[in-house]
């Protein structure tokens, strides 16, 4: 694979992988950036009816679920199908959900599509990106510009899907622009099927496949009857109105929180982690904390920016009525603007002495996406319909923050993850996105658009105060995680392997 050059220098493969990541980005992109206007619109123009403060929350465990998921089709992908079957499966299930919502059927297909396209983005996401490294030996110079590439792909489809699926739905109807995001993911498993050919053989088996001799008889027996046991008890609760919407939100909250929880707790008291590999994870708890706090702000771009977009925001400012779904797109489009900007900043900055560290780097991430909240403040303190550029000017701010926290936070989970727990870490890297939105379906519910500027303010201001935190702990963060192993760690974790 490595000699073979084609797109901007790189594999042949790349092509079929960036062009499926785009169409589905452009799919689920579309739809997030319809769902609040369709769920909160009166029956009589094509929406549900539901109430803002019942939906905000919906669609916010709705991301963190699909985080979750994403943890269990990672394991899926390395255990069971390999990243080629896992992908297409995932694309199946994600073209299935969008196919539920451009039928107009009500909530049940609502409710139904959210299933399938939160278990085909858990399976799709983790092994197409699994794909792309597949693609490059280990020591191959382009791997890194190989994924920039591969995460432009995921910008142009989250750009473009707004803009396109938006205004169709908005404008038109509900149901066709949730039609064209179906079609667009069907448009991207038919370039994957086409191009799969041209990907690495080791996407096309589990990297760790499960023998099922390998395991003691009574724990599968056990863990099948367990699965069992949790459906019937979920369907049982599902029919008789004991587990509604209200109680699956909370539910998934308190599952998101716990998952990361448990992740910590295990690796901290494995045998097999050592005791220099134990500090760099204190280390990272705090900049995780961050982390967490840093997404809990800006994925509420769907909920609480989307609905203050429709009711708040003098949508005919410039002559014209802007579509509200628009502003959906405001930040890949900064994304891929400043990307290579900030690729060449940071490259810069950690050849000088003085160079930042990542605490450092996660506080200002943290501080700025507070700052965009903070921003808002003003014009929601007055009365009146907002003027655009102020909320564009927010995405564009939480964007700046997002550059500066999610790159540097991939680098810093693989650098700091215990050698016994590397894959297991970087599930622990999504589960703060998942952990973020599960916070904010939470918070979600005190928004209301007559003391908007009270929620802006509270958000903002607490970020700023912990990022300010992080500030003041980085230098015993740095020196945590740059703890070096001894003879001894090393004995105890071969004893604990």
């Amino acid at each position: 694979m490595g000699t073979e050059r084609a797109f901007f220098g790189q594999p042949r493969g790349l092509v079929g992988l960036f062009f499926a990541e785009a169409w589905e980005r452009f799919s689920y992109y579309g739809m997030r950036a319809l769902l609040l206007y369709y769920m909160t619109d009166r029956l009589s123009d094509g929406g549900l009816g539901l109430r803002p403060e019942s939906a905000k929350p919906m669609i916010a465990v709705y991301g963190s679920a699909i985080y979750l998921a994403a943890i269990l089709g990672g394991w899926i992908s390395d255990r069971l199908l390999g990243d080629r079957k896992t992908t297409l499966v995932g694309g199946v299930l994600i073209m299935c959900g969008h196919i539920c919502l451009a039928v107009p059927a009500g909530a049940g297909a609502l409710f139904a599509s959210m299933v399938f396209i939160a278990a085909g983005t858990g399976l799709l996401k983790p092994s197409i990106s699994s794909s792309v490294g597949d693609l490059y030996a280990a020591d191959d110079p382009r791997r890194d510009s190989g994924f920039s590439i591969y995460y432009m792909g995921i910008s142009v489809g989250a750009v473009a899907a707004p803009l396109v699926v938006g205004t169709v739905g908005q404008d038109y109807d509900y149901h066709a622009g949730f039609g064209i995001a179906a079609v667009g993911m069907a448009v991207g498993l038919l370039v994957y099927l086409r191009t799969q050919r041209r990907l690495s053989p080791a996407s096309s088996r589990p990297k760790n496949p499960l023998r099922l001799a390998e395991i003691p008889r009574p724990r599968l027996v056990a863990a099948i009857a367990g699965i069992a046991l949790l459906a019937v008890l979920g369907a049982a609760a599902a029919s008789t109105g004991v587990l509604d919407a209200d109680v699956a939100v909370n539910l998934i909250s308190v599952l998101a929180i716990a998952l990361p929880v448990g992740y910590f707790t295990v690796m901290l008291r494995s045998p097999r982690t050592t005791a220099a590999e134990r500090a760099r994870v204190r280390a990272y708890v705090p900049m995780f904390v961050a982390a967490v706090a840093f997404w809990c702000i800006q994925e509420q771009g769907a909920t609480v920016i989307a609905q203050y977009a429709g009711e708040s925001t003098d949508l005919d400012a410039f002559g014209f009525a802007i579509p509200a779904s628009w502003f959906q797109s405001v930040g890949s489009l900064v994304l891929i603007v400043l990307t290579p900007l900030f690729a060449m900043l940071w490259l810069r900055l950690d050849r000088s002495p003085r160079s930042p560290s990542t605490a450092h780097k996660f506080a200002a991430g943290l501080a700025i996406a507070g700052l965009s909240y903070l921003l808002l403040v003003v014009p929601a303190a007055h009365p009146g319909q907002t003027n655009p550029l102020w909320l564009a000017g927010s995405l564009a701010v939480v964007t700046v923050g997002e550059m500066c926290l999610s790159p540097i936070g991939l680098s810093a989970t693989t650098r700091l993850a215990p050698a016994a727990f590397a894959t297991q870490t970087m599930g622990l890297w999504l589960s703060s996105n998942a952990a973020g939105q599960g916070i904010g379906a939470q918070l979600v519910k005190f928004y209301d658009a007559r003391s908007a500027a009270g929620y802006f303010g509270a958000l903002g201001a607490g970020a700023v105060v912990l990022a300010l935190l992080l500030f003041a702990l980085a230098p015993l963060i740095r020196r945590q995680a740059t703890k070096r192993e001894s003879t001894m760690d090393h004995e105890q974790a071969a004893a604990g392997r």
